[in-house]
């Protein structure tokens, strides 16, 4: 696995405009593979949009390393990189107490009936209390624990989405905190595939550094 990352160029107009809603930056970050796209392949891949320092990074979780030259498509020359992920992984243990930060799209479904054969209506969950309690209700089964002091929702709002035509607002929380690991084998999996809906859009990528 690799973990890679690049500066994007926010101050080029004419990148920038191209780069309009999720599903651009989502074929931005497939282009970075262009054997997989040659051969019609699609490995899972996790990429989150981080504001640091006034920066703006794009971030990526993959299976293969990807061309750093086309990661750079809308980023600053040489500011791309990419590491070897597995050796953060090797690192983790049970017991941990990791920082953390995870984009999520808190959603919900409404139950039609068991016999109506139709999927539930899909609302999203919009206040502090739903989103908070939407990450601690999915920390368990995906292999860590949280205290409710210790985390914050620290963004939230609405993103765009074009699909076949449409026009789509999604909505968008990240939380930052710490967590303590309680499963190494489901901790790992989710660092690898990520958590919640919507993950090839920009959402679901947990990343962790030591205290």
């Amino acid at each position: 696995m690799y973990l890679s990352r690049v500066k994007i160029d926010i101050e080029n107009r004419k990148k920038m405009k191209k780069l309009n809603h999720l599903g651009a930056y989502h074929h931005w970050v497939e282009q970075c593979f262009p054997l997989e796209m040659k051969r019609g392949e699609r490995t899972r891949k996790l990429w989150r949009i981080d504001l640091l320092e006034g920066n703006q990074y794009l971030l990526v979780v993959s299976e293969k390393k990807p061309d750093l030259e086309q990661l750079e498509t809308y980023g600053i020359y040489n500011s791309a990189e990419s590491k070897d992920y597995d050796l953060l992984m090797d690192r983790l243990a049970e017991g941990d107490r990791l920082r953390f930060r995870v984009k999520l799209n808190p959603i919900k479904s409404l139950s039609s009936g068991k016999r109506s054969g139709k999927r539930g209506r899909i609302i999203p969950l919009v206040t502090d209390g739903q989103q908070r309690d939407f990450l601690i209700e999915r920390s368990e089964i995906n292999g860590f624990n949280l205290k409710n002091n210790e985390f914050a929702i620290v963004n939230k709002g609405f993103e765009t989405l074009k699909r076949k035509g449409k026009e789509l607002k999604v909505v968008s929380t990240t939380y930052e905190g710490i967590l303590e690991v309680i499963d190494l084998k489901k901790f790992k999996r989710t660092l690898i595939t990520g958590l919640g809906k919507k993950r090839a859009y920009g959402f679901g990528l947990l990343t962790v550094i030591p205290r």
